[in-house]
């Protein structure tokens, strides 16, 4: 039998009858849905909170470190896709979008290894262009 593909649909429908079978959609309003997302982010912040910098791949955690870290991944994201199907938000557009207009605020040129603000790439820019004497 062939895995389900997981897609942001599939899930925002897995979460619509999850909460119809409940009866809770008269509980999900945006402001109960993002409270709840907020809470599920604390969760998640308190995994990390006192381990210092952590190496990508997590090589030195337990598996089950690592199970309970999905597992609180795995909540943020189903209240965010929640919450946008509620407010009627495409969140695969809107990230998409998102990603194009980062790419206009962090030109590679100007943003390659760095963690500057964009606002610093836009006052450099200008500053260099000023010294060069283009304005």
């Amino acid at each position: 039998m062939e895995e389900e593909r997981v897609t942001l649909d599939l899930l925002k429908k897995k979460m619509d009858v999850f909460a119809k079978e409940r009866d809770w959609e008269k509980f999900h309003s945006p402001r109960n849905l993002l409270l709840a997302l907020i809470g599920e982010v604390g969760e998640l912040s308190e995994i990390f909170q006192w381990r210092g910098e952590v190496p990508k791949g997590l090589p030195d955690w337990k598996e089950e470190d690592k199970t309970h870290l999905g597992e609180e991944l795995s909540d943020v994201l189903l209240y965010l896709i929640r919450l946008s199907d509620i407010c009627g938000v495409d969140l695969g557009k809107a990230a998409l979008r998102k990603i194009e207009l980062n790419a206009l605020k962090y030109p590679v040129n100007l943003s390659k290894g760095s963690s500057n603000k964009y606002t610093d790439n836009i006052n450099t820019s200008s500053n260099s262009s000023s010294i060069n004497g283009a304005e």
